[in-house]
């Protein structure tokens, strides 16, 4: 590969990456339009590679180009919540079996830390969340389940950074991350996987609650 076709897919990786990162932290909030020229503006790249990004995009599920109008960033959808915790609830629980006696209790330890602040911010909340549980998913031993989760993680985390505005819900899921991170200290992977099923019930119902309350 020459250095002008590395540059290239560097560029495009590198758009890809900066992208998707606004659109998982809803930075470019679900339903907005954006526009190509406006994004290298703003990115600092020609639009050869922001073009290339957003088909990349578009292929993953997080924008759809529409003729004449723009880049719609994709909307939280019923159905995504639904599939996203169906699959959550019953692969996480497995997972947590599967990764608990591998994980050091330093670790464990660590992650206790992050949940330790009886009011912590929207932004932390959904950072702590999102570390634990791939963090959890990072030891588990199966690179395909990894891989399938921290897709499953790109999406989730647009709905957890929305519902999680819902100031009751992020001291509820405080509470569980601490009592499963409690099951894990002790060994109990039984207790703990049961609860975990429980904790992501719980963020589904928040979450559909937060999207489709009338």
């Amino acid at each position: 590969m020459n250095a002008p076709t590395e540059t290239k897919q560097n560029l495009k990786l590198q758009a890809y990456t900066i992208l998707k990162e606004k659109i998982v932290s809803c930075e470019y909030r679900p339903g907005s339009m954006l526009n190509e020229a406006q994004l290298a503006a703003e990115l600092g790249f020609s639009r050869t590679p922001i073009r290339e990004a957003i088909s990349i995009l578009e292929v993953d599920g997080f924008l759809h180009i529409v003729p004449k109008k723009g880049i719609l960033v994709t909307d939280i959808l019923l159905s995504d919540i639904v599939q996203i915790f169906q699959a959550r609830m019953e692969i996480e629980p497995i997972i947590l079996k599967l990764a608990g006696p591998n994980i050091p209790q330093e670790e464990l330890l660590a992650w206790k830390e992050m949940f330790l602040p009886d009011a912590p911010s929207v932004e932390h909340g959904y950072q702590a969340d999102t570390a634990m549980h791939l963090g959890i998913i990072s030891y588990c031993n199966n690179a395909y389940i990894i891989d399938m989760m921290k897709k499953i993680f790109d999406k989730n985390t647009r709905i957890i950074i929305c519902s999680t505005r819902n100031k009751a819900h992020m001291q509820e899921a405080r509470k569980e991350h601490l009592e499963i991170l409690d099951c894990l200290l002790q060994q109990d992977f039984e207790l703990a996987a049961a609860k975990m099923r429980t904790h992501v019930a719980g963020c589904r119902n928040a979450a559909m609650d937060f999207f489709y309350s009338t």
